[in-house]
């Protein structure tokens, strides 16, 4: 997403426009790693050596952290921006088309009890490295863990105009635990 959002740029890069939202977190789910293991076979099995890399990432990657209870994959395509080369495979097997910005593509597939959210950057992206350096801070500080857990319940609060102004409103959060991670781009 770009780095200062307004209804005009979310809606530029939007498939299907702004929707309003409220977020519902739930407890960890033991069983959101198998969730991911079977939907990563599943990509893998789709794009074949297209997918470069398939990560778990999200909330739902961090053992004991509260998430949406939604899957977030990333996978690691050459070119995201040229969809005929692998984005017709994943909306026949039932992916829809959410974001669609410079190398960077969103899509959701799945009922409400198994949504996932699948991100295709090139592997080397740094928005890649991010989601990667993130989740593993995560996973490795109980501190961070907590702080940004309830960071999510204070913000899971409101009515918010798209997901997008959620995600954005942890940014600042997500920039002092990548720090303290010593994440440096």
């Amino acid at each position: 997403m770009p780095d200062a959002l307004d209804d005009a740029t979310l809606s530029a890069v939007l498939v299907h426009g702004l929707r309003p939202t409220k977020v519902t977190l739930a407890d960890y789910d033991p069983g959101w790693p198998a969730r991911f293991e079977r939907r990563a076979a599943e990509l893998r099995a789709i794009l074949g050596d297209r997918a470069r890399l398939v990560e778990h990432i999200g909330s739902t990657s961090v053992p004991g952290l509260a998430a949406k209870p939604i899957i977030d994959i990333v996978v690691g395509i050459d070119d995201p921006d040229d969809e005929p080369a692998y984005l017709p495979d994943l909306q026949a097997a039932g992916y829809d088309l959410r974001v669609r910005e410079p190398e960077h593509r969103c899509l959701r597939t799945g009922e409400p009890d198994e949504q996932v959210n699948l991100h295709c950057y090139p592997p080397g992206h740094v928005e890649v490295r991010r989601y990667l350096a993130f989740r593993d801070r995560l996973r490795a500080s109980e501190t961070d863990r907590e702080l940004y857990a309830a960071t999510k319940r204070e913000l899971a609060q409101r009515e918010w105009r798209d997901i997008n102004y959620y995600a954005e409103a942890k940014g600042p959060m997500i920039d002092e635990i990548l720090g303290r991670a010593g994440w440096r781009g």
